[in-house]
Order: structure tokens, then sequence, then C-alpha cells
């Protein structure tokens, strides 16, 4: 699987977890030129808090276009250490 932004690769894996469509990336298939910490926080009843990231590319920014579980509750675990993408940022095979 692969993540595009302006057909730029920011991530590419063929070890991705699949949770409710979103295809999550471990962070070291994850190029961090790309991604910029974002303050934003939301909360999942079941899976706990995301923390996002904006995403940069040739000077031009996705705010909160990626997002991580640091600390997943148990029943998520699987998806500790990885990063999904939504927005603009395609994924695909």
């Amino acid at each position: 699987m692969r993540a595009l932004w302006k057909n730029t690769v920011i991530a590419e894996s063929d070890d991705t977890v699949l949770v409710e469509g979103n295809h999550y990336f471990p962070e070291s298939a994850v190029n961090p030129q790309y991604l910029l910490p974002s303050n934003t926080r939301t909360m999942c009843s079941w899976k706990g808090e995301a923390s996002y990231y904006t995403v940069f590319v040739d000077g031009d920014a996705l705010p909160d276009a990626a997002w991580t579980y640091r600390a997943p509750k148990d029943a998520a675990a699987e998806i500790q250490g990885r990063i999904a993408f939504w927005k603009d940022v395609k994924v695909v095979e």
C-alpha cells in the first residue's frame, strides 16, 4: 500500500493494518520529512486518544491529514506504532 499526496509517496508498506476502512502504516514506513506534529487530539471510545500530523509537501500543508494512537486501548493494540491518513491523501495498492 502507498499513501500519496500531490503525487508524492508519503508512506509505503506491505504491512498495513486495516481498521474501520483505514490502512495503518508502520511508523518506519512513513517518510517523516512530510509530517509536522499538530496540536489536534481526538478521542475514540474503543481506540483511545489520537494525535494528528499535518502533511506537508512542496510548501503546501494538509492540516491533520494523518493520525496515530500513541497508547491505544487494548482493543486497538494492533495499531500502536502505526500512522493512518485521510482527507486528500490517497491510499492505493
